[in-house]
């Protein structure tokens, strides 16, 4: 399916794009959809958002999967909203980790998250990077299956009635991938079907957590969520699984993988945290981009809902003026249904940033449009960028064509 089938050709587009004015438009460049875990209970609800909330650019990002792309691409079209095609991986930085030092994971020294930006549409990989895509996923997926079974025998210890099973979880409440935050809906789904009131349901859950009360709004089922995986699937957990070091591919391996499916390397920014902590990676800007561009990393993401206003602009400035591709996003990772609109922690985002991320998004749309049409996308054969303003301003024309804006 070639989705930019009925758009200009790449010359007839470069030359709309020389005088034409876009103005900018509202981007969403990094939600999860149910193939992977969503707060979406289909990929659907994410474009019907999208229309009531005026967004018009929209990046899928599941975890190790482009098994969403097709259904995406098809309600894209559908809708009049532009696909960005992403995905995000789990690796190492062993240097860092040797060191101790945390990267965009506050938890675990050297783990970092990267995502791809922009892969082929159709996906076309293949050969060993395909392989070892498909080795992470088969160890990722022994590593739940064995958390699925402990946690199962656990619960059983307490209530027979309340046994899980990882093909049922896989069958009935995913799109092909069982995650940890599916495990944690599917228990609470067991102890709700049976016991049908708040104090039995408040009780159980108090036995389950080894004695310790529930405090979640037994109301919210995403707080319930949200507590049964930190006090069941985490470290200390009588479900946690220690994951295997085979599971977490070095980050140059990650970054192959993804050039191969033909996108765009981008590291995920944590930032400042509720409390202001931000990593010993990211906090020296200089150095954050000293060893990004040493991995030819030239693309950065960031979720701003987790972060304040003044760190967002201080550091999407520092990094667009070094000629980075910045988008935002929202994750929706978890069971909370947020707006789809990008914000900030402490507010909305200012016209400059509005135009960081349509910019961003520009740069994506016109990479996989080029690289759909047999020609080279934004990063070259040596791994480098090409001319930003010149993608900036083909992706924005491009956008607009297929939106119909």
């Amino acid at each position: 399916m070639n989705i930019f089938k009925d758009l200009p050709s790449p010359d007839e587009m470069k030359n709309l794009a020389e005088n034409a004015q876009v103005t900018t438009m509202k981007v969403n460049g990094h939600f999860h959809t149910p193939y992977s875990f969503s707060a979406f209970d289909c990929t659907e609800k994410v474009l019907q958002m999208a229309v009531d909330e005026n967004i018009d650019v929209l990046g899928i990002n599941d975890f190790y999967t482009m098994a969403g792309y097709e259904e995406f691409a098809s309600l894209c079209s559908s809708y009049k909203k532009f696909p960005l095609f992403n995905i995000e991986f789990m690796g190492l930085l062993k240097e860092e980790q040797e060191k101790g030092i945390k990267v965009n994971d506050p938890a675990n020294p050297g783990r970092t998250y990267l995502s791809g930006k922009g892969l082929d549409y159709p996906v076309s990989l293949k050969g060993n990077s395909l392989q070892r895509l498909e080795g992470v996923r088969r160890e990722s997926d022994l590593q739940v299956r064995e958390m699925v079974q402990k946690t199962s025998d656990y619960l059983v210890s307490i209530d027979p009635d309340l046994a899980i099973d990882f093909d049922e979880i896989l069958d009935q409440y995913t799109r092909g991938m069982v995650r940890e935050r599916h495990i944690a809906q599917v228990i609470r789904i067991r102890v709700f079907e049976k016991y049908n009131n708040d104090a039995d349901r408040l009780a159980i859950l108090t036995s389950i957590y080894g004695g310790r009360e529930c405090k979640a709004n037994i109301q919210d089922t995403a707080s319930v969520d949200g507590e049964i995986r930190s006090m069941l699937l985490k470290s200390g957990g009588p479900g946690f699984v220690k994951e295997d070091p085979k599971a977490f591919l070095d980050i140059p391996d990650v970054i192959k993988i993804i050039r191969d499916a033909g996108g765009i390397p981008c590291y995920p920014v944590l930032l400042d945290d509720s409390k202001g902590y931000v990593t010993e990676f990211e906090r020296d800007y200089e150095a954050l981009y000293n060893r990004l561009t040493s991995l030819n990393i030239w693309s950065l993401e960031l979720i701003p809902g987790r972060n304040t206003l003044s760190f967002l602009i201080s550091f999407t400035r520092f990094f667009k003026e070094r000629g980075f591709v910045i988008t935002f996003g929202t994750e929706h990772n978890t069971p909370v249904l947020d707006p789809l609109t990008v914000s900030a922690g402490d507010g909305e985002l200012d016209e400059e940033l509005l135009s960081v991320n349509f910019e961003g998004a520009a740069v994506i749309a016109a990479h996989q449009f080029l690289r759909a049409h047999g020609e080279q996308g934004f990063i070259g054969a040596d791994g480098k960028p090409g001319d930003i303003r010149e993608y900036v301003r083909l992706g924005k024309t491009i956008i607009q064509q297929f939106t119909g804006k």
